[in-house]
């Protein structure tokens, strides 16, 4: 970090927990990118967290939901606290992140009956009653005297392992999990000493705390995050998460309060937990700020903090001692010199398209959607240097891909020119900011011009670019990033009766009265016009062919679809395929079939939308691609190992080519980005 004079900024000022000096206000919340490999914290665990240490944060909470036992098998890809080999892992994490003066510790749970009997050895879930949760399905096994004991036992163990491998605390995880089943009413049904009155569902967490302070001694940091009201029938209320707030200060055992609201137990209920675009900001950080005042302990929260402005407030106000802001660390892991800088506005944004957290479960790992060197800070740069020699560079195309090699090449110090045939940047990114609930993601263009701003790069909008144009500028690097147009042409009959999901959220055709929407592509683009079609107030059915509707979509995301969706005559149809459609009179017939059976069928409506992806507007690039001195090639080793591309194989090529994003095939926004970044990098 910069050294600097002290500061009056409120983010900036140091926080004293124990004997521990946290160097300002702002923390990472526990989180786990699923980075590890075998259970264990390696190499590309540790540079992710220690990008974020170099950015100035002060304390890192790391590993959501670190297990504690092997009766709790992760989810995914979490740190397997059980095993004594997790040791010197911790120990160079911790290492690692002390040495650039940011704190770290870690959050150790066992998941109850948020997990499944099928993953790790295959051990019975656990839980206080046989409910199950819905999201993860496993139906458990009413938890007895001996598991309590035993999993008393490895609580015990994994924080003394902790301590160990130099961590500065431990947070216990109790919201969703195991340890919180017990205080709940609705999901414990068990007997005392366990079971039944209030201080009786208390009973396993003391057992617990105390444990763990025998083994790590009082001087060791340890604090909870906990559901203070869960908000829902049978769980944790508001009164009761107070008194428990009460007993676990009036303990001594307890360092500091980390609070949440609500319940995880469907998707629904996580994204009010841990909200997503297009719902409130800080929506729980005056429920945290009253846990706060009226007890007392140093509090943390974390909860869709995504800005600088809402983080500043929160400390000032004297709402919380540390705020977190977690994926906004994932979008730039700089915040913190960045406000030392006094170049907030420099701060890439958190959009909250937590395209993140949805990946963990959906790929198994955590990246942001437009900080393609997230999670691949072995290989992917959060700085871009100085090329050694300036090259000309031109870019077809303003859409995310087009951006992201502008903004690459300016920080890069090349002299930049960008052609747009539209009038304005954001290619599709700007349509799906068309949607209220969606227009946060233009800040993903915002945020790339004004970097290009900075960088004096030259744009020419309503501008087709042809081949003479581009050879005119003597250019010695040209990109193609000149997005795709929806594919309609998947039909036996009738392609030509049917308009694209882009045509739709693009305004430019309007929704019908009754609406078939076949959506063969599973993404954002056939529920976002779902979404449109169902608010302009006609009948939509969405048909696929898949198991599943929108399975690209995954789960957080999934949840402001449905609740947009399904108040309205929406009708869900899944496992069918639109095979064709013809005209009667003024209605259309839709011919649908089945992959499963020769069954056909036929339903009227008045229009059929498709979405199936999108062709890439590629004429340009196949133009140029033989002037070109690598005939387009891409070296794929050089590409995923994050080398620069070897010099090309034409000698009379004057410039070398290479497309990306849409332009190559339909994928998705990181995609793109992330074409665009590895890239030119090294340009």
């Amino acid at each position: 970090m910069s050294s600097a004079l002290p500061s009056n900024d409120p983010l900036l000022q140091p926080f004293q927990l124990r004997h521990l000096t946290l160097r300002n206000r702002i923390m990472t919340s526990a989180h786990e990118p699923a980075y590890t490999e075998g259970g264990m914290p390696k190499d590309r665990y540790r540079a992710y967290h220690e990008a974020r240490a170099k950015g100035g944060l002060a304390l890192a909470m790391t590993a959501g939901s670190a297990s504690i036992s092997r009766s709790s098998p992760p989810a995914f890809n979490n740190i397997l606290a059980y095993k004594d080999e997790v040791v010197p892992w911790i120990k160079q994490l911790t290492d690692a992140l002390h040495e650039n003066g940011c704190a770290v510790m870690i959050q150790l749970t066992h998941l109850g009956r948020r997990t499944h009997w099928a993953k790790g050895d295959w051990l019975p879930v656990v839980s206080p009653s046989h409910r199950r949760e819905p999201a993860h399905r496993a139906f458990p096994k009413k938890i007895e005297d001996w598991d309590i004991d035993r999993i008393v036992t490895d609580w015990a163990d994994a924080a003394e392992r902790m301590k160990a491998g130099g961590m500065d605390g431990v947070e216990i995880e109790a919201y969703g999990h195991l340890m919180d089943a017990f205080w709940a009413e609705g999901w414990n049904t068990l007997d005392a000493p366990y079971g039944g009155s209030f201080d009786n569902r208390l009973t396993f967490t003391w057992r617990v705390i105390d444990a763990i302070r025998e083994r790590v001694g009082p001087d060791f940091i340890v604090g909870i995050r906990y559901t203070a009201d869960e908000q829902t029938p049978g769980g944790v209320t508001e009164a009761e998460g107070l008194e428990i707030s009460r007993r676990l200060k009036a303990s001594g055992k307890i360092d500091f309060l980390n609070v949440i609201r609500g319940h995880i137990d469907t998707d629904a209920a996580l994204t009010h937990v841990i909200p997503v675009q297009g719902m409130k900001n800080a929506p729980h950080l005056d429920f945290a700020g009253k846990v706060k005042r009226e007890i007392g302990l140093p509090t943390f929260h974390a909860a869709k903090i995504p800005d600088v402005a809402t983080a500043r407030h929160a400390i000032a106000t004297g709402h919380l001692d540390m705020v977190g802001m977690t994926r906004a660390h994932l979008a730039d892991p700089m915040i913190v010199q960045k406000i030392i800088d006094k170049r907030e506005d420099d701060i890439r944004p958190c959009v909250g398209a937590t395209y993140c957290l949805d990946r963990i479960y959906h790929s198994g790992e955590a990246l942001c959607i437009h900080n393609a060197a997230s999670g691949r800070e072995r290989s992917m740069p959060h700085v871009v240097k100085t090329a050694a020699e300036r090259k000309n560079v031109v870019i077809v195309g303003a859409g995310p891909a087009g951006l992201e090699a502008a903004r690459v090449a300016g920080e890069r110090g090349h002299p930049v020119t960008v052609f747009e045939v539209q009038p304005d940047p954001g290619g599709q990114i700007r349509l799906t900011a068309l949607s209220p609930r969606r227009r946060e993601m233009i800040s993903i263009i915002d945020w790339r011009m004004a970097q290009c701003a900075k960088h004096d790069v030259t744009f020419h909008f309503n501008t087709y670019a042809e081949a003479d144009t581009i050879a005119d500028l003597s250019p010695d690097v040209v990109i193609i990033a000149t997005g795709g147009l929806p594919n309609t042409e998947v039909l036996e009959t009738g392609n030509e009766l049917v308009v694209s999901a882009w045509d739709i959220i693009a305004g430019d055709v309007k929704p019908g009265s009754r609406v078939l929407l076949f959506d063969d592509a599973g993404d954002h683009t056939g529920m976002q016009a779902a979404e449109m079609i169902a608010n302009a107030g006609g009948h939509l059915e969405i048909m696929t062919p898949d198991r599943s509707f929108a399975p690209d979509v995954m789960g957080m995301n999934l949840a402001p679809y449905m609740r947009s969706l399904q108040d309205k005559d929406t009708r869900f149809t899944v496992t069918y395929r639109l095979a064709g459609v013809h005209r009667s009179g003024n209605m259309l017939t839709a011919v649908i079939g089945t992959d499963y059976s020769d069954h056909r069928e036929r339903r009227d409506f008045d229009q059929v939308v498709v979405n199936h992806g999108t062709l890439p507007m590629d004429e340009l690039y196949f133009e140029l691609k033989p002037l070109s001195s690598n005939r387009g090639a891409v070296d794929q080793d050089a590409l995923v190992e994050g080398r620069p591309q070897p010099i090309g194989t034409n000698p009379d090529g004057a410039f070398a080519l290479f497309r990306i994003g849409d332009a190559v095939a339909a994928r998705n926004t990181h995609a793109a980005i992330y074409d665009a970044l590895r890239l030119m990098k090294d340009v």
